[in-house]
């Protein structure tokens, strides 16, 4: 009778295990994918491996219409990928723009390409302008829309800063601006504040240690990561629910931060944006969370008084802290469509007067 049950239980067991077996090796195997716009004639859905700088990186497309301005969305970290927020928060971005999600070298989807590959800023640039002359080829648009989060401000703010001809604006959120010493004193004196008011006595006395290091737990717990929420649950739940990743592509989420951050190497400028970027030529807007204290908003608003731009515009989002973007989405797409309305004028207008300038006679000196 017990062989007879432990051969059956055996059997039992086969059954169970390898379907989940197979289900792992399948999502470990299998890429990701996205679902198509469904009934939109001449719609975008793609999730594409592509080659920058010579080594395989992934993209995401996806909008209603191919002849709609492309937004290329740089994401933060510098090795914390967005694109698995995309479903959390751009549907009805979807319907007015191209959004192209890039998971950067070494991170989420692309993390194979940073383990032996060169993670530097400069590499990171040429990346960036191999990808943006790519859109620009392939929806035939002259200037491309720049969107960057967290770090991926300051990849884009260099971006516009050395080639502005690429593309119609620029929208920062979690803007970086000040160095870091400027970051970690106002993050202290807000930080000592709320516990202060909490009577959280343990945070007082970490605080007041000589010297002290931000924990991204205690900005979470205060709101000045997710303004509605203490953790990062709203963003791992949305996470494990986005179809272009699987299984063992989450896992690589995680991978990818630390080795993102551990090698990444700054060999474009010494210091911080306030210090060198302080004209950009084209449009810029900054979309800030009320409540962020992870890149301070403040410090990125002083920043924003001190840029030299043709057009400039600050959006203050009420109800977010470092994702306005992904907690206010409603409005960041309202506002995106206003920036969009403010760019086309100011490049109509830009050109109009290039055309005047170039159809006006040559002046003939008095007395010739």
């Amino acid at each position: 009778m017990y062989r007879i049950l432990k051969k059956a239980l055996k059997v039992v067991s086969t059954f169970i295990l390898l379907p989940i077996i197979a289900t792992v090796f399948d999502s470990c195997f299998e890429r990701g994918r996205t679902p198509s716009i469904p009934d939109i004639p001449g719609s975008v859905a793609s999730l594409e491996k592509i080659k920058l700088g010579g080594v395989d990186q992934w993209i995401l497309i996806r909008g209603w219409s191919t002849s709609k301005p492309v937004l290329l969305f740089l994401h933060g970290g510098p090795g914390m990928p967005a694109m698995y927020l995309a479903h959390a928060f751009q549907g009805e971005l979807e319907k007015d723009f191209v959004v192209v999600h890039w998971d950067r070298r070494g991170a989420g989807n692309s993390y194979a390409s940073g383990v032996d590959g060169k993670l530097t800023v400069r590499q990171t640039l040429d990346d960036t302008y191999e990808l943006t002359r790519l859109l620009q080829d392939s929806f035939g648009q002259k200037r491309i829309y720049l969107v960057g989060h967290s770090w991926g401000t300051y990849l884009g703010m260099l971006a516009v800063w050395e080639h502005p001809e690429y593309y119609a604006a620029y929208v920062g959120m979690g803007q970086e601006s000040m160095s870091g010493r400027r970051v970690f004193e106002v993050q202290k004196e807000f930080l000592l504040r709320k516990a202060r008011e909490s009577g959280d006595s343990d945070l007082v006395t970490y605080l007041q240690s000589n010297p002290p290091k931000i924990r991204e737990d205690d900005l979470f717990r205060y709101h000045a990561e997710l303004y509605k929420a203490t953790n990062f649950w709203p963003l791992l739940w949305d996470g494990l629910l986005a179809p272009e990743y699987t299984f063992c592509d989450g896992i690589n989420v995680e991978r990818g931060v630390n080795l993102v951050n551990r090698k990444m190497v700054y060999d474009v400028i010494s210091g911080s944006l306030a210090d060198h970027v302080r004209h950009i030529d084209i449009p810029v807007f900054f979309f800030l969370g009320r409540y962020d204290y992870t890149t301070p908003s403040t410090l990125a608003a002083e920043y924003f008084d001190s840029l030299k731009c043709p057009l400039k515009r600050i959006v203050w989002f009420d109800h977010s802290a470092h994702f306005p973007f992904y907690e206010e989405s409603e409005k960041f797409h309202l506002e995106m469509i206003k920036a969009d309305s403010e760019t086309k004028l100011f490049w109509s207008e830009a050109n109009q007067n290039t055309k005047s300038k170039a159809q006006a006679p040559e002046r003939i000196p008095h007395g010739s």
